[in-house]
């Protein structure tokens, strides 16, 4: 049985493949140069990033314990699906397979830098900390007042991204679990499009 293509959102207007592309990266630069900007006000460290394989192992298997509670809770919450929908529809649609890996990599990067590797020692690698890195992570994420669901379940995201950088004190675990979880939560919404059409 086919699912009908959502329905979108009326308050946001189609994307052309080379505008989503430009949003991703002028976005990145910005949240980069947001936290260049803030380590030189604050004498706060820059949580340390190390290579370290058993980390890297985490972060992929986080990635995609997220990917799989994100596809449950796409099931079960309507308005949550909707919103992913409206979301997923507006930024994923018009990008081509080869994109994907930038949808990966550059919010990984430059969100986890600004959200987990910066902001979170500057305020504290504590409950509010982690719970100001996180409402702002979810924050970034609000396209329209409608998408607020979206906005929950990328708060709640931000949590375990954080949680995962205070336990382990490694920014490598929440950088490799978001761009993971991005690739494949892109990868497996394109191949449900494709199915769909089909």
């Amino acid at each position: 049985m086919t699912q009908p293509s959502p329905s979108p959102d009326p308050q946001l207007e189609p994307l052309t493949r080379m505008q989503v592309l430009a949003a991703m990266g002028v976005t990145a630069v910005v949240l980069l140069l947001i936290s260049k900007a803030w380590l030189h006000f604050d004498p706060a460290e820059l949580m340390p990033m190390r290579l370290a394989w058993a980390d890297g192992l985490l972060g992929l298997g986080l990635g995609l314990a997220i990917t799989l509670a994100s596809g449950m809770v796409y099931r079960l919450w309507p308005a949550y699906r909707n919103s992913a929908d409206t979301y997923l529809t507006m930024v994923l649609q018009p990008l081509q397979w080869p994109d994907l890996i930038w949808l990966g990599l550059l919010p990984g990067l430059s969100e986890e830098l600004l959200f987990r590797g910066v902001m979170l020692p500057a305020i504290g690698m504590n409950s509010l900390g982690i719970a100001v890195s996180a409402a702002s992570f979810g924050v970034l994420h609000l396209s329209s007042l409608q998408q607020w669901t979206y906005v929950v379940w990328a708060t709640a995201i931000g949590l375990v991204l954080a949680i995962a950088a205070v336990l382990t004190g490694n920014l490598l675990v929440p950088i490799v679990a978001h761009t993971v979880t991005n690739l494949a939560s892109s990868v497996v919404w394109k191949l449900r499009q494709q199915s769909t059409t089909a």
